[in-house]
């Protein structure tokens, strides 16, 4: 007998069913799971007729992906939609000030302090407790950690690859430079970790090479914005960061927030291995004379 269909109840539910579906959607079709993944508070308060012309679709198609869902039509998915957005409601509310902040003209510097603080807020809290404990269990003992972001995603790579290095070691950024990436990506193994790390547009090269470590048994980490990015269908584990920015500039803050708290985590996991890792690193840096007398941070 064919299995009974069964309606998601939760936000979490719906996205795990269009990322299932993703795959055998239509064009139209996977224009809306998109939307839907990516901005539910925005769908939350759009009418058939909004959402339809936001994606450039027929209102019908908009009504038939709802019901092909097996939710209640449209209302259905607005309503799933808006439960997400009454989960986020507290972090909503205390930074509710950021339109008006705009509207009112404020200094650049105070928009981006807004929106950054809201990045990182928005971020954390929607961060799974278990799938962040695997991580770090995964980053603190698998035998090599390989890291991988390009253009704007490269500076969170390095830093990443840069703190895990002070605490483990086998620690690589891959970078791909000068047609290197399949010489570097040789190296992954089963069992270890592959990060991987892109926002949209999202990296093709980063998008093959963290399937491919993937496929290869490695511990697949993704980094990324939205649950609809192309690095979550082969990732283990996922973390959603926003990324808005002042203007048409993107935000990596929060990014950048994640890495370092993820780095001291697997710090601690370590313990007294990462202590003698930290304590050979300082002897080189001494050795080395690498910084001015005087100055004890790193």
């Amino acid at each position: 007998m064919p299995a009974e269909k069964h309606a998601p109840e939760t936000f979490d539910e719906l996205a795990a069913l269009l990322r299932a579906r993703l795959p055998g959607l239509t064009r139209s079709q996977r224009l809306l799971a998109e939307r839907v993944l990516a901005d539910p508070e925005g769908v939350a308060f759009m009418t058939v007729t909004e959402l339809a012309a936001a994606i450039g679709v027929n209102e019908s198609t908009v009504v038939r992906f709802a019901t092909g869902l097996d939710l209640d039509g449209f209302p259905g998915l607005v309503r799933l939609c808006r439960e997400r957005l009454r989960e986020q409601a507290q972090l909503l509310r205390r930074f509710a000030n950021l339109e008006s902040f705009a509207a009112q003209a404020r200094h650049p510097i105070e928009l981006a302090a807004a929106f950054d603080q809201a990045n990182i807020t928005r971020s954390m809290a929607r961060v799974d407790r278990p799938a962040w404990q695997a991580t770090v269990t995964a980053l603190a003992e698998a035998p090599r950690v390989h890291v991988m972001g390009l253009r704007k995603c490269y500076s969170v790579a390095h830093l990443l690859g840069y703190l895990l290095g002070l605490v483990r070691e086998d620690v690589s950024v891959l970078d791909g430079a000068h047609g290197t990436l399949t010489d570097q990506l040789r190296r992954v193994r089963e069992g270890d970790c592959f990060v991987g790390i892109s926002i949209h547009r999202y990296s093709a090269d980063t998008v093959r090479a963290f399937e491919w470590a993937s496929g290869r048994g490695a511990t697949a980490v993704a980094l990324t914005d939205n649950p609809a990015s192309p690095l979550v269908r082969t990732a283990e584990h996922a973390f959603y960061l926003d990324t808005t920015g002042v203007s048409v500039l993107r935000s990596m803050t929060a990014f950048v927030a994640l890495v370092q708290a993820m780095a001291t985590a697997v710090a601690a996991e370590r313990g007294t291995e990462a202590r003698s890792a930290l304590l050979v690193e300082e002897e080189l840096l001494d050795s080395f004379e690498v910084y001015t007398p005087g100055s004890d941070d790193r």
